[in-house]
């Protein structure tokens, strides 16, 4: 059920783009130097609609000439990639003419620093991961989508996704998977009821089974962190320094977090372990262990293959502290597409209709059919074949309760894989809350002034 974008007719396009905009921000505010410093350079970046070049005609290119388009993609899909551009740019009456676009390789992990180093030498439309955004905003290296692009982002995709492509309320990029997160495996034949924490912990430990989950990491403890509505969060600059942080634990949300944490590490060895490296496993049926594994997509053809008719999916639990209920968090990953500011507006233009479509339910298709890849679209995710996908299905429906991951420094992991290792280790089984909320506040403290 999938739907072909045809390119907009270039003056409509053209009048509906919001030119190149850019304000430094972070999760929760922005600086309003920067940001006016940068919104000028934006200004400059692409002309208003009303002097834009007229559409091209077969005259423009009377020599055979065409503008290149660059675009940066992960390798495994650069192939898929072009194939799919050239298909689509063939039948773009308005733009084959004009111009050609070449795919190059560029992991999202990386395309955040190669366009910081060198914004110009840059791609034109490039892929990158949700936690670059904020840095690519403050340097002026995106373009913001408007009009009919805008739309398109904030009506077809997911909420999650969409939530990752803004900042301070302007949307920056265009959402191309929603895919990467963590959610709740579980065999049937022992869990039951995957609704609540302490309901698969006790299914599991009755069972003779366990209940594996990782919270010797900062990646997994924030399901339980951001669940009770506490923040983390790191400000950056365009040089990637740290230059500030937003940390709540030592409250009362953070300390309801921290009791669920040592309530679930006081049933190691009657339903809970930690997670090993490799759990997935735990699940085969000749001696394995597992009833229940927090775990994310990358676990899916293991764990299934394992459990065959008892495999479930789920989006991840709720928990219960002190008579109140929390839905479990975590953190949302999702992979983005943004547009370069360009000088020339035309160019500018096409490239947004480039984006536009690399982001099509089409092409999100494309990659999931090809690669696995998870849609944020919502037509692709409400297809047969996405929807026969129970993990996918299951990380959908957890990512609405997931804020997308900003980026954090290494000093952070090791502090929040040290303090996991001492809630696991039952350090904290017989402390008080003054105990606990003196070791969160050591924790927030530490946070804070990492670098």
């Amino acid at each position: 059920m999938t739907t072909k974008r045809k390119a907009l007719p270039i003056m409509l396009a053209l009048s509906m783009l919001v030119t190149a905009g850019a304000g430094c921000g972070n999760n929760s505010s922005a600086s309003t130097t920067t940001a006016a410093a940068t919104e000028a350079k934006a200004d400059d970046a692409a002309a208003p609609a009303d002097t834009a070049a007229p559409a091209p005609s077969a005259s423009d290119n009377a020599s055979g000439d065409k503008k290149n388009i660059t675009v940066w993609a992960p390798e495994e899909v650069v192939e898929l990639t072009q194939t799919k551009l050239n298909d689509w740019l063939a039948g773009q009456a308005d733009w084959n003419g004009k111009y050609a676009i070449t795919v190059s390789a560029m992991g999202e992990g990386d395309a955040a620093t190669q366009m910081l180093t060198d914004v110009e030498a840059g791609a034109d439309v490039f892929g990158f991961a949700q936690d670059q955004l904020a840095r690519l905003v403050a340097a002026g290296a995106l373009s913001k989508p408007g009009g009919t692009f805008l739309d398109n982002v904030k009506n077809n995709n997911d909420a999650g996704s969409v939530g990752a492509v803004t900042l301070n309320g302007d949307v920056y990029a265009y959402p191309e998977t929603s895919d990467n997160g963590y959610f709740l495996y579980y065999d049937k034949s022992v869990v039951t009821d995957p609704s609540t924490l302490e309901g698969i912990i006790e299914q599991c430990g009755a069972a003779g089974k366990n209940f594996y989950m990782d919270i010797q990491s900062g990646w997994y403890d924030v399901a339980f962190f951001f669940g009770t509505g506490a923040e983390c969060y790191y400000e950056y600059d365009t040089e990637g320094n740290v230059t500030g942080a937003v940390c709540d634990y030592s409250g009362e949300k953070g300390l309801a977090a921290m009791k669920a944490m040592v309530n679930m590490a006081k049933s190691k060895g009657k339903g809970y372990e930690q997670s090993p490296d490799g759990a997935a496993s735990l699940f085969n049926p000749e001696g394995g262990t597992a009833g229940a594994l927090v775990s994310g997509t990358w676990d899916y053809a293991t764990v299934k293959d394992f459990l065959g008719d008892n495999f479930g999916a789920a989006k991840m639990p709720t928990f219960t502290v002190d008579g109140q209920t929390y839905q479990m968090s975590g953190f949302g990953g999702f992979k983005l597409v943004g547009v370069k500011p360009q000088t020339d507006s035309e160019k500018l233009t096409f490239c947004h209709i480039v984006a536009d479509y690399i982001t099509s339910e089409e092409m999100q298709m494309a990659r999931f059919e090809a690669k696995g890849w998870g849609p944020s679209n919502l037509n692709a995710q409400k297809s047969d074949a996405v929807q026969a996908n129970e993990a996918l299905a299951a990380l959908a429906e957890q990512l609405a309760f997931c804020p997308g991951q900003g980026q954090y420094p290494n000093a952070y992991w090791d502090l929040t894989k040290a303090f996991g290792t001492d809630i696991n280790g039952g350090m904290y089984a017989d402390a008080d809350d003054a105990a606990l909320t003196a070791a969160l506040k050591d924790l927030e403290d530490s946070i804070k002034a990492a670098k």
